[in-house]
């Protein structure tokens, strides 16, 4: 039997999710993207490039509804590094930068179904990526709390989060140790399992830590489409176990994008 168009996509949605909450900081505007793309396919199948395969079709249909947006492409091209005073941070990152880094270390893309997803060349992808390559390595660093309660993983966490030049506040293996570390050395950054050592949950452990102060969380885990329904409030950064050294580092950099940010907009 001939498959729907609907049965194509629908696996493909939940990491649709993860890749648009990713690129835009926030589970709610990611969802609305991903609810606009699949209406737009709906509505002119013509929209979803069946020939690329259904993933990627629906991720380039949905970065053709991002380009669509006129904030989403406000920032100037590839080749800035000689612009005066450019920050070197993420947020020097021009959007296809971020798309092209989320694609291939997040989605693990590869750099041809990338650049069929972006609608771009390969070579103009590479460049993308060798941009964002060095703004990663030139991001803020932050202090980060790890809640993962196998020492080996928790370990090489560490060494990789240290490796980018950040610190390690500590290491906690359940929900009440994960709040006191936390209280007692406040993290610029979280990475979180989570089903701890206790039977606890790190997505307890984070909800507990937000009614103190507000900090980015990275989620890592072996079953993300439980976590990609849509459903309820979910995470906004999810990583999938087990993970590659350069999807951890590109989700970092996102998620201190981001709260670097809201940070210069409060101030």
């Amino acid at each position: 039997m001939r498959k729907s168009l609907a049965d194509i996509i629908a696996p493909e949605v939940p990491y649709l999710r993860r890749y648009a909450r990713a690129l835009t900081g926030s589970q709610d505007a990611g969802d609305a993207y991903v609810v606009a793309t699949i209406e737009a396919i709906a509505e002119d199948t013509s929209t979803f490039a069946s020939e690329l395969g259904a993933r990627t079709a629906l991720y380039r249909a949905f970065l053709k509804i991002w380009d669509s947006v006129a904030i989403n492409n406000h920032t100037d091209t590839v080749d800035d590094s000689s612009r005066v005073g450019a920050p070197r941070t993420l947020q020097s990152l021009t959007p296809k930068s971020r798309q092209a880094l989320l694609l291939t270390s997040l989605e693990r893309f590869s750099a041809i179904e990338a650049a069929a997803a972006l609608d771009i060349p390969t070579a103009e992808l590479a460049e993308y990526l060798g941009r964002a390559a060095r703004e990663v390595a030139d991001q803020v660093r932050t202090r980060v709390l790890i809640i993962e309660d196998e020492m080996l993983i928790a370990t090489d966490i560490k060494f990789l989060v240290t490796s980018l030049g950040h610190s390690v506040t500590g290491i906690a293996r359940t929900r009440e140790e994960a709040v006191r570390l936390a209280h007692a050395d406040r993290p610029g950054l979280v990475l979180s399992d989570i089903n701890l050592a206790d039977g606890s949950s790190g997505v307890d452990a984070v909800h507990e830590l937000n009614r103190s102060f507000d900090v980015p969380v990275i989620f890592i885990t072996a079953y993300p489409e439980r976590l990609l329904t849509g459903d309820r409030r979910e995470p906004t950064f999810l990583i999938t176990k087990p993970y590659e050294e350069e999807t951890v580092k590109a989700v970092i950099g996102q998620a201190l994008f981001f709260n670097e940010s809201e940070q210069k907009i409060v101030a």
